[in-house]
């Protein structure tokens, strides 16, 4: 069985289920919630579902909550706290471009840095970024998020090759689209911008997320499994028949021209036009 273990941004999402099951199967599991009215509703469905779990607050942005989690002993850390926000680049306002990078990228790594000292220390430990597929390949307006999670693959990357001599591993979770409302919620943010509408290029009345989703069942079983020593395997993304796509636009890149496309609206910024909001996959 693996040691104990910190899930942060269980509030919510994808964390919530994978620390409520772990919980239920005995293992020793902290549930970091980014805000204080989560605790009481996160330990109420746990005692609901006969699971020994601790809640404890944990805004991964919070430099004295951050500080506070490095006393706990925790020999497996899942970074699963994450934000989404659609926009096109030319037109997402800077304060909503820079909460998507502190969220998804600089409180993570923050954090990362006082367990992987002391994983380093102890010789052994794992700690698993929750990316995404969009980690390393890019859709229209989901540049900014998808900017914030290559930044994380790349720290990713670099803790890999650092703490190797010191027994840590190192893993990503990359779910494609999956049907939990993340997706579709991150296409009505535009409706919190103090910007100009008149400004703006595309009409996000009409947008939504350009792609269907997946049910989220197998991105739980996929992540307990990284968790738990199951799959040795760096990267893993979920569902597993969406690796070659992936691979397939990210080569893509090698052979595009410049001008690609011009004078002529892009597929997914026209699916995003067409599909309906949470459209799920066949």
């Amino acid at each position: 069985m693996a040691g104990s273990m910190l899930i942060t941004g269980a509030g919510n999402g994808f964390g919530r289920e994978v620390a409520l099951r772990l919980a239920e199967r005995n293992h020793d599991v902290i549930a970091g919630v980014e805000v204080i009215a989560q605790v009481a509703d996160l330990r109420a469905e746990a005692a609901s579902r006969g699971a020994n779990l601790r809640v404890e607050k944990l805004d991964v942005t919070d430099p004295g909550d951050r500080a506070k989690a490095w006393s706990w002993d925790v020999d497996v850390l899942l970074h699963n706290a994450g934000t989404a926000e659609g926009g096109a680049v030319a037109d997402i306002p800077a304060e909503h471009l820079r909460r998507q990078f502190e969220v998804n990228t600089f409180g993570p790594v923050l954090l990362t840095q006082g367990f992987a000292r002391a994983m380093a220390a102890k010789g052994s430990g794992r700690i698993v970024f929750m990316s995404s597929i969009a980690g390393v390949i890019t859709d229209a307006f989901t540049g900014t998020y998808s900017a914030s999670k290559h930044a994380l693959e790349a720290f990713a990357e670099a803790l890999n090759q650092e703490l190797a001599e010191f027994g840590v591993a190192i893993a990503t979770v990359n779910p494609g689209p999956y049907l939990t409302g993340f997706n579709d919620t991150a296409m009505e943010r535009w409706k919190e911008w103090r910007d100009d509408p008149s400004r703006r290029m595309f009409d996000y009345e009409n947008l939504a997320f350009p792609r269907e989703q997946f049910d989220p069942e197998p991105v739980f079983e996929k992540t307990i499994e990284v968790l738990t020593g199951g799959t040795d395997r760096y990267r893993n993304v979920v569902p597993a028949e969406m690796e070659s796509p992936v691979r397939s636009q990210q080569d893509a890149v090698w052979d595009r021209k410049q001008n690609d496309g011009t004078g002529t609206r892009g597929e997914l910024v026209q699916q995003a036009y067409d599909t309906a909001p949470a459209t799920p996959a066949d």
